[in-house]
């Protein structure tokens, strides 16, 4: 049996900012100047997009294509500029996030709350940026397209995005599993992140139209470890006068 998402104590969970607790969040991207300045410009995109695009489901064609660093990239940067973030990490079957920042087995995540085992309280963590929250896979379930397309899931991101300017939220590969497909039809946004050279045009095409009959809207493609001349002349021109992680001129 569900909890009812309702309840005096799922709705004050976010609006008082009742946690499970507070994790040293870790995206693991280079943090380097011109990483950072990419990031700004995601984050710029992302905000021209309008102010009704609140909830943004990012998904790749496979795995291994950075999609979990650059979403928690994207809700950090977010966070940044003093908009209110949360990042849902909703790949229950191989989650990238939960390794890098949960190491104890005694936890809660978004398993467990859509399953019905544990209130919102238990399972949302603050960072280390006060605008910033996070919510972990959980343990993996056996049925986590089920628990996705439950009503459970759509009321938790209706909740959300009235306490939240943007829910980011990692999903595994549209192209392995369909589950991405079902976070975005509660979604007011879609973002494919792509390897140029690692994937095949049909295999994004497909991820595409899969994200199409789901009734998101799609936002655009996230291209990532692009090799381009332009990369290689800004990364010539920064290592020889050296800036510092703010942009500032060291030398």
């Amino acid at each position: 049996m569900f909890l009812d998402l309702n309840t005096p104590n799922d709705i004050t969970s976010f609006t008082e900012n009742k946690s499970a607790g507070k994790v040293n969040f870790n995206t693991t991207s280079s943090g380097d100047y011109l990483t950072n300045e990419n990031f700004k410009t995601l984050r710029t995109n992302i905000l021209f997009c309008g102010s009704d695009i609140k909830t943004i489901v990012l998904t790749s064609s496979r795995e291994n294509e950075g999609k979990s660093t650059i979403a928690a990239e994207l809700a950090k940067s977010l966070a940044e500029t003093n908009r209110k973030t949360l990042l849902i990490d909703a790949d229950m079957r191989k989650s990238v996030l939960l390794r890098r920042n949960i190491s104890s087995q005694n936890f809660y995540g978004l398993s467990e709350f859509l399953s019905g085992q544990a209130e919102l309280n238990r399972v949302l963590y603050n960072t280390q940026n006060p605008d910033f929250d996070v919510i972990f896979s959980g343990h993996f379930p056996p049925n986590p397209v089920e628990l996705l397309g439950s009503e459970r899931f759509k009321k938790l991101l209706e909740s959300a995005k009235e306490v939240y300017d943007y829910v980011i939220i990692d999903s595994p590969p549209l192209g392995t599993v369909i589950d991405a497909a079902v976070i975005a039809a509660s979604c007011d946004g879609a973002a494919i992140v792509i390897t140029p050279g690692k994937i095949t045009v049909k295999e994004a095409a497909e991820v595409k139209e899969q994200l199409i009959k789901s009734g998101c809207k799609i936002l655009g493609a996230i291209l990532n470890d692009i090799d381009a001349k332009r990369t290689k002349y800004y990364k010539k021109y920064y290592r020889k006068y050296e800036y510092t992680p703010s942009g500032k001129r060291i030398k």
